[in-house]
């Protein structure tokens, strides 16, 4: 292995922190639409549930943020749950506002940087019972929530994800049916979509309002799209069909207020210009060939190519160029962007130090073009509950024993913590977690 040094460093004042999710860390949700489709047969593998999730709503957030702190994290992105504030269309808990102002107390005293998601896959009983995101009334819903959440938490926060992932929220509960309410329907993914546009338009406005100096944005799930026949125009289009839908439609209409899909133009007038910062969400790219045998996935068939470096289920494959990419597509936002999820499911850590690093890399070189990335999010602090997937697949840093809450030190809390620490990456620390991609990563 050549010995020689380099290091490449990050701009004072980077954000580096990891993400979590109510749903997905809280434990004992029971009046969402999620707790509803856990005990559905054939929703989760395997049946499993959330049940205690990492037990945060009983106290164990404090635990968890000490270990976040105490590995050379600044920051931390997490949800609240609509549920728990307005449990009933008519009822608000003040004492779930305090909890979760009380968990933003303890960020402020850890010296944690708070980014707070309002939306984060999750709808209360309540909503869902009257159509969800597909009745008109649901963004209006949706702003009376923020303005009594904003009030009680902006003492301690000013960065806010209005809607994590609407794409994917659309696109898994309303095409492929694998999230509640389980459809499979173009048109009305696309009303769906249409609404949380203008859900978080009001949000946008609302907080704004509230709090003058507050950024808000999306956390958007970039999915790189690339025609696996790079001469086939069929191949082309289908690639082109979902990036437009999937990953441009949503962020568009924000920035101009035109919602433009294969599917459906709408002007939303009131989305002009709400959004202060792009968050994007990158975990791997899709080869999109057109394929005549597949009618029900409108004739598109999305892999991976043989010998890519995949996650132990499959479900990820370790791309670091897609997230160059992602940024670059960010640029013509014309705003701050921040990597507000990245990550790979890897219960045994053994990819997990490799990609970490080949994708802070893409980050710093995109810092390095002067390109406005405000900070790096790691999905996730601990292992939590993914959805359809349950506990089959381990994204945490840390492990968890789900039966006795025991937290596992993971390498890969060293390799972030030398990250953090660094403020950059090292020929020293690429040596010592994943010496396979050394070359690649100082390539000389």
């Amino acid at each position: 292995m050549p010995d020689y040094s380099a290091s490449y460093h990050f701009p004072r004042g980077f954000l580096w922190g990891t993400a979590t999710a109510s749903h997905q860390v809280e434990g004992s949700n029971q009046n969402n639409n999620w707790s509803r489709w856990e005990v559905e047969p054939d929703r989760v593998i395997a049946g499993q549930k959330a049940g205690l999730a990492c037990d945060w709503w009983s106290g164990r957030w404090k635990e968890d943020l000490d270990r976040a702190v105490e590995t050379g994290q600044n920051a931390h992105r997490l949800s609240i749950e609509w549920s728990r504030i307005q449990p009933a269309r008519d009822r608000w808990d003040e004492d779930a506002l305090d909890h979760y102002r009380a968990i933003l107390r303890g960020m402020y005293d850890r010296g944690l940087a708070p980014m707070v998601t309002l939306h984060h896959f999750t709808d209360p009983l309540w909503m869902t019972e009257q159509g969800g995101w597909e009745n008109a009334e649901a963004p209006e819903w949706f702003e009376r929530y923020v303005r009594k959440v904003i009030p009680a938490l902006k003492e301690y926060c000013t960065t806010w994800v209005t809607i994590n992932e609407p794409n994917v929220y659309a696109v898994s509960g309303y095409v492929y049916g694998m999230f509640p309410p389980g459809k499979q329907s173009i048109p009305t993914a696309l009303q769906v979509m249409l609404n949380l546009v203008r859900g978080h338009a009001l949000a946008y406005r609302a907080i704004h309002e509230l709090q003058p100096e507050a950024r808000v944005g999306f956390a958007i799930n970039y999915r790189s799209f690339q025609p696996a026949r790079a001469w086939s125009p069929l191949d082309r289009t289908a690639a082109g069909i979902q990036h437009q839908f999937f990953n441009d439609s949503i962020p568009v209409a924000a920035m101009n207020g035109r919602f433009v899909t294969p599917f459906l133009k709408q002007q939303v007038p009131g989305a002009v210009a709400t959004q202060d910062f792009i968050g994007v969400n990158y975990y791997s790219r899709d080869l999109v060939a057109f394929d005549l045998t597949r009618p029900q996935t409108q004739f598109i068939h999305n892999f991976y190519p043989k010998g890519s470096d995949l996650s132990p289920t499959g479900f990820i494959a370790n791309v670091p160029a897609g997230m160059y990419e992602a940024l670059k597509w960010a640029l013509k936002f014309k705003l701050p962007i921040i990597v507000t999820e990245n990550g790979v499911e890897d219960a045994a850590d053994e990819l997990r130090p490799r990609y970490l690093l080949q994708h802070v890399h893409q980050v710093w070189r995109a810092v390095n073009f002067n390109w406005p990335v405000r900070g790096y999010f790691h999905w996730s602090l601990v292992d939590n509950f993914e959805w359809e997937r349950g506990w089959t697949q381990r994204f945490g840093l840390w492990g968890l024993n789900t039966e006795t809450q025991a937290r596992v030190r993971r390498k890969s809390v060293d390799v972030y913590e030398a990250i953090c620490r660094e403020n950059g990456i090292t020929t020293e620390m690429v040596r010592r977690f994943a010496p396979e991609v050394l070359d690649e990563i100082f390539a000389a």
